[in-house]
């Protein structure tokens, strides 16, 4: 994170457009991501073609670093965040419309395309304009309410409006209502893209006239070039994609067993049931989870935390096998059971993004390995993703839940080849690289808010 001052000072208190920022970066993730597939799955699509496609929309967060240097040619973030903003809304709306088509699965995709790939570059202006209106200590003041409104959001999508669309479904059917809720959403973004036009302070970008498109190719060219000569990178990668192997594969099957029909194998929850568990509880213990995990890798260092980290990112998967075994009836028990999941989860995922903090990105250009190394974590998750649904439909939910359990177990073996630094130096090293990357004004800028 940069620790430079801002170009121009900020006329307005960040306590009046951070959270905003914020909260519609996390909405449009969320949206793509997460409810779509749980839309989909009320509308009959079969699990291979979800995954399929919802897999592939993620790509639009792994590359993006390939395409964040050329937003340094924009005079001014404030114009691209609140344009892809507009441009969400938009999408929102069209989507409202394109689940009314008869073709409504291939229109929605479609859709959705757009509003993946707006979103994707709305958070790498979002986090620039966060770093250039502000100087490192009220940077560091406010990070907390960037991850506070990210994951407000997630209450909204899977909270509220998931219950109000299971709602709405019995009034007036699976279609109509998801016309509702994206008409809904639509007018929420725009709202919120009107306000922000107004509230986001306008710093200028002092480097647009001095950078050229040929400058940031050659940059970005020596970035990834230094990434791929760092000694046991191809580990690392390998790593990387390891650990999100199980998780891609069951976080994408897990919602929709939820909502299976118990004819199928599954557990037959409503919509505003699965809003319910995810949205409230479900977020909570992840949020809980995430937090406990920090602390207690920063305690014992990344390198004895490891292991138990990764024994964390196995709980969903046994939860889940354990849940489609013994099929409980009651809420409660399910509610409980996916609570003590995103809990596992939340805990076990901080040893992810510190792995490419503390082991990948340390070098000489730290900021920009770090937004690399994030893709390719994306990368890792979209595979397994991907390929979620037509495992699942060929095994049925009990052996594809034991299957995910086997999938998390190569990372362990792993572990014992891959080298952890020391705490005292990997920090060291870190605030070292900091500094000499922060020089390159056309590396891709790391994320700020809350981690993918």
């Amino acid at each position: 994170m940069s620790s430079s001052p801002p170009t121009t000072p900020a006329l307005r208190s960040p306590i009046s457009w951070v959270p905003s920022l914020y909260f519609v970066q996390g909405m449009q993730f969320f949206v793509v991501m997460l409810l779509a597939g749980l839309m989909f799955k009320n509308m009959g699509v079969p699990n291979d073609q979800i995954a399929r496609w919802t897999g592939l929309l993620g790509l639009a967060w792994a590359v993006k670093p390939l395409w964040s240097p050329f937003l340094e040619l924009a005079s001014s973030k404030k114009r691209v965040v609140v344009g892809m903003q507009f441009t969400g809304a938009v999408g929102l709306g069209l989507m409202a419309l394109a689940v009314q088509l008869p073709m409504y699965f291939a229109a929605s995709i479609a859709v959705l395309f757009l509003i993946a790939y707006a979103a994707a570059t709305h958070d790498i202006a979002c986090d620039g304009l966060y770093l250039a209106s502000l100087d490192s200590k009220q940077q560091a003041a406010y990070a907390g309410w960037q991850g506070a409104f990210f994951n407000a959001s997630k209450f909204l999508t899977l909270g509220g409006l998931l219950v109000l669309a299971g709602h709405l479904e019995k009034g007036m059917g699976v279609f109509n209502a998801w016309s509702v809720i994206f008409a809904m959403l639509a007018l929420l973004l725009a709202g919120l893209a009107a306000y922000n036009a107004r509230a986001l302070p306008d710093v200028l970008n002092a480097k647009a006239g001095k950078v050229s498109a040929a400058s940031v190719l050659a940059t970005l060219k020596e970035v990834i070039a230094d990434l791929l000569t760092k000694p046991g990178i191809w580990l690392m990668i390998l790593f990387i994609v390891l650990f999100r192997f199980a998780e891609g594969q069951v976080q994408t099957i897990g919602p929709l067993f939820l909502i299976e029909p118990r004819s199928n194998g599954g557990l037959g929850l409503t919509t505003e049931q699965v809003g319910g568990i995810y949205g409230t509880f479900g977020t909570a213990a992840f949020l809980i989870g995430s937090i406990a995990g920090g602390y207690f890798t920063s305690w014992l260092s990344l390198k004895r935390a490891m292991p138990i980290l990764l024994a964390a990112m196995l709980v969903p998967n046994l939860t889940f096998y354990y849940l489609s075994a013994t099929l409980p009836p009651d809420l409660f028990h399910i509610g409980a059971a996916v609570t003590v999941e995103m809990f596992g989860y939340g805990f076990g995922f901080v040893g992810m993004i510190l792995f490419i903090m503390q082991v990948l990105a340390p070098g000489k250009f730290s900021t920009a390995h770090y937004a690399l190394g994030t893709g390719v974590m994306q990368l890792g998750f979209i595979f397994s993703k991907t390929i979620s649904g037509d495992v699942q439909m060929a095994m049925g939910y009990e052996k594809f839940f034991l299957w995910t359990i086997l999938c998390g177990l190569p990372v362990f073996v792993l572990l014992f080849f891959v080298k952890m630094p020391k705490p005292e130096a990997a920090a060291a090293e870190a605030t070292q690289a900091d500094a000499a990357s922060n020089e390159s004004p056309a590396a891709p800028s790391a994320p700020t808010a809350a981690s993918r």
